[in-house]
C-alpha cells in the first residue's frame, strides 16, 4: 500500500482474485493509460470465460503454429468473437490484438483445460461491489 499514486480503475489493493488460472492474471488495478482510454470512451472492456480463452488459444495454435500465452489468449478470444460477428453481419473491420508471449510456461494450465479441471468462476456483482465500497472517494 505504498506506491506512486496513479489514476486508474481499481478494485483496491486488498482485492483477492479467485484461486483459478485467470485469477492469477488479475491485478487489482488497470494500467493508467488503458484506464484513461476507457474513461475517454476510446476502448471498451470485455470479459470472457477462461475456458473459452484456452479454446481460442488452441485454435490459434493450430492455425498459426504458436502456442500463445494465456494473457494474449484473452485478446485472441475477443478478436475471434469480433471476426465472427463481422462474418455474420457482413461488416468489414480491421481487428488488431497483441500477442505478448508463448504459453510454454503455462502447459499445466493447458493440461487442466484438456482434463476438464478448469472452471469459469466469475466474481458476482455483489463481490465486486464489496471491494469498490472500500475504495476512497477521489
Amino acid at each position: 500500500m505504498v506506491c506512486p499514486l496513479s489514476k486508474m480503475y481499481t478494485l483496491g489493493s486488498d482485492f483477492i482474485p479467485a484461486p483459478n488460472h485467470a485469477g492469477g492474471l488479475r491485478y487489482h488495478g488497470m494500467s493508467p493509460v488503458l484506464s484513461q482510454l476507457y474513461d475517454d470512451g476510446l476502448m471498451e472492456a470485455v470479459s470472457v470465460t477462461q475456458t473459452s480463452v484456452f479454446e481460442a488459444a488452441e485454435m490459434f495454435a493450430r492455425v498459426e503454429g504458436i502456442l500463445p500465452a494465456p494473457e494474449s489468449s484473452h485478446a485472441i478470444r475477443v478478436a475471434i468473437d469480433e471476426a465472427l460477428k463481422c462474418k455474420e453481419t457482413g461488416e468489414e473491420k480491421n481487428i488488431v490484438f497483441g500477442l505478448t508471449g508463448t504459453g510454454y510456461f503455462d502447459l499445466v494450465a493447458y493440461e487442466k483445460y484438456h482434463d476438464g479441471k478448469m472452471d469459469d468462476y466469475i466474481p458476482t456483482d455483489e463481490e465486486l461491489a464489496a471491494y469498490r465500497a472500500k475504495l476512497p472517494q477521489v
